[in-house]
């Protein structure tokens, strides 16, 4: 399948530049964020039925993430627009489900608003080490809390006990875990961030 949508993107004519814009793994990104208008059935405070459609929904799009990346690695189709996007579509798709289940109180306004300080505030300094040239490394943190993130979300969504388990309960529960991953990344990141602006002035 995955074949074959790359042979179907390899046959349109299209410049060498306009490919590193329109090509499989950046139509995968654009799927991902293409579900958020979805989410905006959560402000309806839906049901278990369509609370767990929801939910289903979220977990599909944002595991394409992993999709994405793989397809990009395996054709080396990395480009500089891929690299943008990626990033981004994740923040938007989690940032806008968290936002959207505040009116229907399935999730604290205080810890929505810290997480998307924090993006605001890392992406400032990320924006800015770059135009300085400096180089600071990833790490794992952002990867995990991400994911918890997603897991959070996820089983906010659901709110209804399934299975019998509270499903809001573990929500609230792994939202606290990302809360801690996401403050310890952003002061990690600063740490980095500093260390790196002293090293250039040296």
């Amino acid at each position: 399948m995955i074949d074959y949508l790359k042979r179907t993107f390899d046959r349109m004519p299209l410049e060498s530049e306009a490919r590193d814009i329109i090509n499989l793994p950046n139509a995968i990104t654009l799927l991902r964020i293409g579900v958020i208008p979805v989410l905006f059935f959560l402000l309806t405070s839906p049901g278990e039925t369509w609370s767990l459609v929801i939910a289903v929904i979220f977990v599909c799009a944002a595991f394409t993430d992993l999709l994405d990346g793989y397809v990009a690695r395996k054709y080396k189709i990395v480009t500089t627009m891929g690299k943008f996007l990626d990033p981004v579509a994740d923040k938007i798709i989690v940032n806008t489900a968290m936002i959207l289940m505040i009116p229907v109180k399935r999730i604290p306004a205080w810890v929505v608003a810290i997480i998307i300080i924090r993006d605001f505030i890392v992406d400032g300094m990320r924006s800015i080490a770059s135009s300085e040239g400096v180089i600071i490394d990833a790490s794992n943190l952002g990867k995990q809390k991400t994911l918890c993130q997603i897991c959070a979300v996820t089983a906010l969504m659901i709110h209804y006990p399934l299975f019998g388990i509270n499903a809001h309960l573990v929500g609230l529960v792994v939202l606290y875990m990302a809360l801690t991953l996401t403050l310890y990344s952003g002061v990690d990141y600063s740490i980095k961030f500093f260390h790196g602006a002293i090293r250039k002035k040296r």
